[in-house]
This record gives structure tokens, C-alpha cells and sequence, in this order.
């Protein structure tokens, strides 16, 4: 996934992500960066990030945590609030992804 930060000022990605984690994980303050489509949409359509690298993202997060002695329920819990916002880190349709297979190929619901 190291290829997606090429170019990237690390320092403010680091500031970003700080803000964003602490808002998600229930942290005092607010986030008020992009919205995650806005921010991840030319990663999505141009560079290809897919769910693949997403479970890398969060397969990270994870080890990352529990170096820092993290008990595996909390890193279990932090697992599942990164996944709840990756619909809109890939720019995801929510509607397409709930359609049934007979629908995705061509059947009327």
C-alpha cells in the first residue's frame, strides 16, 4: 500500500489520520476534513485501492495496536469502526452492494 502515499506530505497524513481516528474511535473534539468519498475518490478511480488494500489498512491498524499492548477485543472493536467507513473510503454504491447476485447479473428484483 506504500505506493498510495507516494508523494504524499507524511506529516500532515499523519495529523489527518490522528484527527480522524480519534473522532471515530469516540475521542474528544471533531473531525472536519474531507468527507472519506471525497478524499479517497482519485485513490478509487486512478490508482485502483480496493478492498484488498483496505484489509491491508486495517490488518496495519490492528498489529499496530496490539504493539502497543492493545487487548483483542479493542483492537477487534477499532476493526470494525475502520470497517464501517469502507463503503466511502472506496467509493463504494451502498444500493449496488445490496443487490442479489440474480440482480448484479441483469434480473429483475
Amino acid at each position: 500500500v506504500n505506493s498510495f502515499f507516494k508523494g504524499t506530505d507524511m506529516k500532515k497524513q499523519h495529523r489527518m489520520q490522528k484527527a480522524f481516528l480519534t473522532f471515530a474511535f469516540g475521542g474528544p473534539g471533531s473531525y472536519s476534513g474531507k468527507n472519506m468519498r471525497k478524499a479517497h475518490q482519485k485513490l478509487v478511480t486512478v490508482q485502483g485501492l480496493n478492498d484488498s488494500h483496505y484489509d491491508v489498512i486495517v490488518e496495519l491498524l490492528g498489529g499496530t495496536l496490539k504493539e502497543l499492548g492493545v487487548c483483542d477485543a479493542d483492537v477487534t472493536e477499532a476493526a470494525t469502526i475502520a470497517n464501517s467507513v469502507r463503503d466511502d473510503v472506496l467509493c463504494k454504491d451502498p444500493v449496488a452492494e445490496k443487490k442479489t447476485l440474480y440482480e448484479k447479473l441483469g434480473g429483475a428484483p
